[in-house]
């Protein structure tokens, strides 16, 4: 098992505590935060005590026979999902499978030498495990248009990625050690290619078991400003969106269940849409031109709101109102059509 990059734990706070009775508010705050014990008393955490076997067979008792994706990795690649050398490609293999047979695959290689890593990334509950939820509750996470997901696998590692979405992930099976940095530190992570993703999300190039500083010496910063968080089962870290998380699986058998949610209202395009539409429309632009842009992008996004529309008449606001649904089929009907000129 790999050290920590980083001595700087997260800070942490008991399930019990006053301030954990409000995740969301742990989130606005702006910062990642580890609960202990918040999901300590689940059944699954339970089945997990007593062994990867048990585990799987509590799984399996809600699994309803609907085909999913497993990942298999080679051993020489050590659990890390990542690209070949080109990185046109991914290194791993993806295969539909049934997810009990392919748990099964995974316990009869846990105790095989030079084994290859198995793992199911970020699977419905409500889809493929109906009732696990109601059986293993986190009532302090009812969220609107929550996303519960859940993670299975051998000793893997997801490449340090953002999501885009408020994040709680809870270690229910094994352990996990997650290493997070603020957004702004982007750059000094070295992302690389928008297309192919391991795992739909860009990830950092970074190898943070052996980092080459000489190739990517703004990691040292990265690294400088990096948080780390090691969970035991029942434990979780809580932690906003667009934060950097780089997860390892820890044990030979890890389960992960995390809850996905934001605040934005269903209508609304996802930032990701913009931000290519700006490499195709602003990127390459003089750079005088930019920052003019830049200007008129603070002025109507990314400052207060409504001064834009403040001095105009309701009837002359346009795109410019506040969005509701209908505003917002409209606008995006106008952006189609431009994008379709």
């Amino acid at each position: 098992m790999t050290a920590p990059i980083t001595d700087r734990r997260v800070p942490e706070i008991a399930a019990d505590d006053p301030a954990a009775r409000d995740l969301a508010a742990l989130v606005a705050a702006g910062a990642p935060v580890v609960v202990r014990g918040l999901a300590a008393d689940w059944p699954l955490v339970a089945a997990g005590h007593e062994g990867p076997a048990a585990a799987i067979d509590y799984l399996q008792r809600f699994y309803n026979g609907q085909p999913g994706v497993g990942y298999t990795a080679d051993a020489v690649h050590g659990g890390r999902y990542f690209y070949d050398d080109t990185l046109t490609r991914l290194d791993f293999a993806a295969e539909r499978v049934a997810l009990d047979d392919y748990m099964a695959r995974m316990l009869a290689a846990l105790d095989a030498d030079d084994s290859p890593s198995f793992y199911i990334g970020s699977t419905d509950l409500e889809r493929f495990f109906p009732g696990l939820v109601a059986e293993n509750p986190l009532a302090r996470a009812d969220f609107a248009r929550v996303l519960r997901s859940i993670w299975i696998g051998t000793r893997t590692t997801a490449q340090a990625h953002y999501d885009m979405s408020n994040n709680i992930a809870v270690c229910a099976v094994g352990r996990r050690r997650f290493t997070l940095f603020p957004p702004a530190q982007v750059a000094n992570l070295y992302p690389g290619p928008l297309e192919p993703t391991p795992g739909g999300q860009v990830v950092s190039l970074v190898d943070f078991c052996a980092p080459d500083l000489d190739r990517f010496p703004g990691f040292a910063e990265a690294r400088d400003a990096a948080q780390v968080a090691e969970l035991e089962p029942g434990d979780a870290v809580v932690y906003p969106a667009l934060w950097w998380h780089h997860v390892e699986a820890l044990a030979p058998f890890n389960v992960l269940v995390n809850y996905w949610w934001n605040d934005a209202a269903a209508f609304m395009d996802t930032p990701m849409n913009t931000l290519l539409h700006a490499l195709l429309s602003l990127r390459d632009r003089p750079a005088a031109e930019k920052q003019a842009w830049r200007a008129l992008f603070d002025y109507y996004v990314f400052e207060d709101a409504t001064r834009p529309a403040a001095h105009l008449p309701e009837d002359a606001q346009g795109a410019l109102a506040p969005l509701d649904d209908a505003r917002a089929r409209r606008l995006r009907g106008d952006l189609l059509r431009k994008l379709n000129r």
